[in-house]
């Protein structure tokens, strides 16, 4: 199979979706992988190094025209559009439930989209836990460095100080996100809040942090009660391939601190705050009724190093799945790859993405 890896074009936007050594192990098995210039420049991996590693070197619409398989990091853009053919097979993160002009774009073009953020394997999602995992671990700090008063937050130092009480962490979700959140906010001696809809997870943060994180079930009342007295509100909801639930108002947004800070991670779902709206590494963050709000929708490519080679050691395994497969017995076949497909032959495939469209 001929496997394209473009370069991301996304605003500060330094992740590539193959490492070289990924690219050892795709040419080790027969394939043809063909690299845009430049494309791991910000992951640390120079052209050079895919050559070493058997790739081919092109320009992006060489690459597009000849590429069987496009494997990204992110979902394409606008200016990525009119580069796919019909026929073509798409495997990156998709996010299709708040990207209506994608969907309408891979349905028109017949092209075979296969979501990381879909994949399912023993109830797991594998693909979206890495980069999962980074947003939650980053979400605390930007929500700490927001909350200084020269970017016009409460100035609210997040450990506190002696004889001072240390800022207030709400975090909406108990999942991956949430974990690791928790763990970063937890650990800069904040005090801590989790809203989850399970208890099984609630249990399970109570016996790993000895009742000194407060945790809460998801409830309207409970949600108000503690939005409304947090310094960092942290949004971690998931619903797998649909649109996040909305459990914040823009009418309790308007009642939080003044100078207190949102980081909604479920942006890329469309955010589980009515305020969020996606922003950018260039612009992260804006402010409603003096909330300052950081929803950055790639957070991970921040850290484009440790997010590359996070997320390509969970990939790699099923890009080369579908190569020696093919795609066909990728749709028709009995793989977690068939959970990841989301449009197909000019149909939307995946349950949730086809409810979130009506």
């Amino acid at each position: 199979m001929i496997i394209g890896v473009p370069k991301e074009i996304k605003e500060h936007e330094y992740r590539v979706s193959i490492t070289p050594a990924g690219v050892n192990e795709l040419k080790n098995d027969g394939h043809r992988i063909v690299v845009e210039e430049s494309a791991g420049d910000g992951s640390g991996f120079n052209d050079n190094e895919y050559i070493e590693a058997g790739a081919e070197i092109s320009n992006r619409q060489d690459l597009f025209k000849n590429s069987e398989l496009i494997v990204k990091v992110k979902e394409p853009l606008p200016p990525e559009y009119d580069l796919f053919r019909e026929g073509q097979a798409l495997f990156t993160y998709l996010h299709l439930a708040s990207v209506p002009k994608l969907i309408t774009m891979l349905l028109e073009r017949k092209v075979s989209a296969f979501a990381y953020e879909t994949l399912e394997t023993d109830g797991e999602l594998p693909l979206l836990k890495p980069m999962s995992e980074v947003a939650g671990k980053m979400a605390p700090v930007m929500g700490a460095y927001y909350l200084q008063r020269f970017h016009g937050g409460r100035g609210v130092l997040m450990t506190g100080a002696e004889g001072v009480d240390p800022a207030k962490v709400v975090i909406l979700g108990a999942g991956t996100v949430g974990m690791g959140a928790l763990k970063v906010a937890y650990g800069m001696g904040a005090q801590v809040t989790v809203i989850n809809k399970g208890e099984g997870r609630l249990r399970i943060i109570d016996d790993m942090y000895k009742g000194q994180v407060r945790t809460l079930i998801s409830t309207a009342k409970n949600i108000e009660g503690e939005v409304m007295d947090a310094d960092v509100l942290i949004g971690a909801v998931l619903v797998t391939g649909a649109k996040a639930p909305q459990l914040v108002s823009k009418e309790l947004v308007s009642r939080m601190h003044k100078g207190s800070v949102i980081v909604d991670v479920s942006v890329d779902q469309g955010g589980c705050i009515e305020t969020t709206r996606p922003s950018t590494h260039n612009d992260p963050v804006y402010t409603v009724d003096g909330v300052i709000h950081y929803t950055v929708a790639n957070m991970p490519g921040a850290y484009p190093r440790t997010s590359t080679l996070a997320l390509t050691g969970k990939t790699l395994e099923y890009i080369k799945l579908m190569a020696n497969i093919g795609v066909n017995d990728a749709v028709e076949g009995d793989t977690p790859l068939k959970s990841a497909l989301n449009i197909h032959n000019g149909a939307i495939i995946h349950s949730a993405v086809a409810a979130s469209v009506k």
